[in-house]
């Protein structure tokens, strides 16, 4: 692996730097393994993405870069936050082209995370005021938002029926399909983070006594049924998903979370999927990182896909983990945000612009969103 190596950052090295090594990602080829993480912004009004939004990813992209976009309702009944985007819409599907377009342009890879809230929701977000839908109807306690400044309240949700589920599954479908008629490039299913899917699999949350609960086999069942009815649409060459089994976001922790993830990994190989998107251990919950005596290590070795984790990383943190072989690409979020250039800077070893937590969720379409500076900017 010796001698010099000339980037399309103009940097040479005695050795490459792992994280800027080349990868294939199914059919798409990546020039680094620095991926943009699905990011909520909270900027798309009316649930509708904004021409914002386009400078935002294009700052962000770079040729045979991995972008993920932030979290997309999969229908009305999905949201869980004020101005977040869907994709269950014609409009929504429009609005979403040009930015698309404008990542493709600069030769990015652009996947869509396809979410449902589940319960994390209030009658406030719901059409007509209604209950959000969830696995169960044990309502969530109000929690501090990932900003740690708001507090969010919760309604109780109603239990989905047997006979409902299908209907969500086929959510999941339309929205995937849609993804990829606004040019997407595949999507990523957000099965993590106690949102709906996350809901289903973890028996803290999951009390049903119908096939979709009880047992391991059971509480998968859901999310499952949502992988293969998305890959049967646009094909599993295109479909990522996020899990976060040892994760306790919103209330929504497992007794045995290693046996989850090696369920859910060995279940979603015979599907094909392009990647499996795992969440660290030591995020047990938003932000935070604690010392875990578990590891995504079992998982990595299972899934055969390309495995991609986040969760706390730096550069010498994905550097090792690239190098060490636990991961294939790593995702980085707060630092990503802050610093539209991430991959120049992990390659020349530069200083990073620090994040400001007060803008994260704010609706300015500039503030905190597209005026974090560029290196050159910095010099």
């Amino acid at each position: 692996m010796g001698g010099k190596v000339q980037g399309q950052y103009g940097v040479s090295s005695e050795a490459p730097i792992p994280l800027l090594t080349p990868y294939t990602l199914g059919k798409f080829q990546l020039s680094h393994r620095v991926v943009l993480a699905p990011l909520t912004r909270q900027r798309s009004w009316n649930n509708v993405p904004q021409p914002h939004a386009i400078l935002y990813y294009s700052q962000r992209t770079t040729k045979g870069g991995l972008l993920i976009a932030e979290a997309t309702g999969v229908s009305n009944t999905a949201q869980g936050y004020p101005q977040t985007p869907g994709i269950w819409t014609k409009e929504q599907v429009e609005a979403w082209k040009p930015i698309v377009d404008a990542v493709h342009a600069k030769g990015g890879i652009f996947f869509c995370q396809i979410w449902h809230v589940g319960r994390v929701s209030n009658t406030g977000l719901q059409p007509n005021g209604q209950a959000p839908i969830s696995c169960t109807d044990k309502p969530l306690t109000p929690q501090s938002q990932s900003n740690g400044f708001n507090v969010a309240q919760f309604s109780t949700p109603r239990r989905l029926t047997t006979e409902e589920i299908p209907q969500v599954v086929n959510d999941f479908r339309l929205a995937a399909r849609n993804a990829i008629e606004a040019g997407f490039d595949g999507v990523e299913i957000h099965g993590a983070h106690g949102y709906l899917l996350d809901q289903f699999m973890k028996d803290h949350v999951n009390d049903r006594t119908d096939k979709y609960g009880g047992s391991l086999e059971n509480r998968c069942r859901f999310p499952l049924e949502v992988v293969e009815a998305i890959v049967d649409e646009i094909g599993a060459d295109k479909v990522g998903i996020r899990l976060s089994p040892f994760a306790d976001y919103a209330e929504a922790g497992d007794s045995n979370p290693e046996a989850l993830g090696l369920y859910m990994v060995e279940s979603l190989n015979k599907y094909g999927l392009v990647y499996c998107h795992m969440v660290e251990p030591r995020m047990k919950t938003v932000g935070e990182k604690c010392e875990s005596p578990h590891s995504l290590l079992p998982m990595r070795k299972a899934f055969r896909g390309t495995f991609i984790v986040a969760g706390g990383y730096d550069r010498e943190d994905g550097n090792n983990a690239v190098a060490e072989d636990r991961a294939d690409l790593v995702v980085y979020g707060r630092w990503f945000l802050a610093n539209p250039d991430l991959p120049k800077r992990f390659a020349r070893n530069a200083p990073l612009n620090k994040y400001n937590r007060e803008t994260f969720y704010i609706p300015d379409p500039v503030l905190g969103y597209t005026d974090y500076p560029f290196l050159e900017d910095t010099e």
